[in-house]
């Protein structure tokens, strides 16, 4: 999920004896399960920074990607749009497109 982290999490869990152990986690980007067997599917912590000193804060924001959409070529995408939907950056369609900067060029 796009749940912030800045420190460890306290197990809440009544003392049974048996600890769960898999936790399955969702697809920041489809919301599809990631299976355990999934091993193509990371999970990348993107670190927040002060606007003013572009700092690293101590803070971040974890995302899961599923094997399936980094397969299709589509996570860099996927965690472009997430990124700017967290107010992490600005939203890709706000930058020129690299083909108008190279048009800007040829005058």
């Amino acid at each position: 999920g796009m749940d912030v982290k800045a420190e460890p999490q306290q197990d809440n869990s009544p003392s049974s004896g048996i600890a769960e152990l898999y936790h399955p986690r969702k697809c920041s980007a489809t919301g599809r399960l990631i299976a355990s067997k999934d091993h193509a599917a990371v999970q990348i912590n993107v670190g927040h920074v002060d606007p003013g000193t572009g700092v690293y804060t101590s803070e971040y924001t974890t995302f899961a990607l599923c094997g399936y959409i980094r397969f299709k070529g589509r996570g860099d995408d996927a965690l472009n749009r997430l990124a700017a939907e967290a107010g992490l950056m600005k939203a890709m369609d706000s930058f020129p497109h690299p083909s108008s900067a190279a048009d800007a060029d040829e005058d």
